[in-house]
């Protein structure tokens, strides 16, 4: 599949905050903070946090839309905002961080009006839906030390988006609902454990740790996908071992210090079910992490089926 990259800009608030549900995330070539939207050439954070300038903190996002395409980065800048709130977002207010999206083809803004009217007529919010859609503009870099800042200050940056509000914020409006007493009747009993009780089977006595079609294998409550079988490999512990997930939005990690011992645990982000935990111990050359995950929280996809499936846009994993 040929590369042919395009410019997506979204502003959303804080830049510190929209980079990382879009990094690392396949197609994603990069991602930049930065200003837009204003006159004023090269401004600086503190004329841009004056709200005098007419800028806004944005990300400007290069990507391969074969792999990425436009719709599901909308998609995932709706999950990051409160799209109702016209002067700012969250404990941030201002015209600087104001919401909008910057697009820069017509099918940009052809599909951006159609994703926000979608939003509109969800019935999701009460209120109505305040964020731009506005042709591109010049769009200059921030400073150094706000490019990647999730990254750099992350125990800042952890903190900053729970006391700002965007997190409890996405946690209510955006998180999948699942009722208990439904998945009970739907998953067997070892699914059941496995997800909703943080639960862990019995090594070499699952159905995929000797499991290695080619395929991907997805969650099976939300049926999103998690892992391929391209990195997935021979760990000896038992379980499925896989060197990375598929695409990183849709996995949680969190810090597990059950059983005397702290471990990365390893969430579905829609589903909010326990997957199984990820060791720095996985293969050097492709990371060094080993993602060591249940059969019973996922279902595989062979890659033949994938298309009837609905998930043909993952067959690129399976090309030369």
């Amino acid at each position: 599949m040929s590369q042919t990259y395009e410019k997506a800009t979204f502003a959303g608030g804080c830049f510190w905050c929209m980079v990382e549900p879009f990094d690392s995330r396949p197609g994603v070539e990069s991602i930049i903070s930065g200003y837009t939207g204003g006159e004023l050439e090269n401004p600086t954070y503190e004329q841009v946090c004056s709200n005098t300038t007419g800028h806004v903190e944005a990300v400007q996002i290069t990507f391969d839309p074969n792999i990425m395409p436009y719709e599901q980065l909308l998609e995932t800048f709706w999950q990051q905002i409160d799209p109702t709130d016209p002067g700012g977002q969250f404990n941030d207010r201002g015209e600087s961080y104001q919401t909008a999206i910057f697009y820069h083809t017509e099918e940009q803004r052809k599909t951006a009006e159609e994703s926000k009217q979608q939003l509109e007529a969800s019935g999701k919010f009460s209120k109505p839906i305040a964020t731009k859609i506005l042709p591109a503009k010049p769009f200059y870099p921030a400073e150094e030390e706000h490019q990647d800042y999730y990254k750099k200050q992350s125990f800042h940056y952890r903190l900053y988006k729970k006391g700002s509000g965007r997190e409890d914020f996405i946690n209510k409006h955006w998180k999948q609902k699942y009722d208990k007493k439904e998945l009970k009747k739907k998953l067997t009993p070892i699914q059941y454990h496995v997800t909703q009780e943080n639960g862990t089977e019995r090594p070499f006595q699952n159905e995929y740790w000797n499991h290695f079609k080619d395929g991907i294998y997805v969650d099976i409550i939300s049926g999103k996908p998690l892992f391929s079988s391209k990195d997935q490999y021979d760990a000896g512990c038992g379980w499925p071992s896989f060197t990375r997930p598929i695409d990183h939005y849709e996995i949680d990690e969190k810090m597990d210090t059950t059983h005397g011992m702290i471990r990365t645990e390893v969430r579905s982000k829609t589903a909010d079910s326990h997957l199984g935990h990820v060791f720095e111990d996985g293969p050097v050359e492709a990371g060094g992490l080993r993602y060591c995950i249940n059969s019973a929280a996922m279902r595989f996809v062979p890659k033949e089926k994938m298309k009837e499936e609905g998930y043909e846009k993952y067959l690129y994993l399976f090309e030369d």
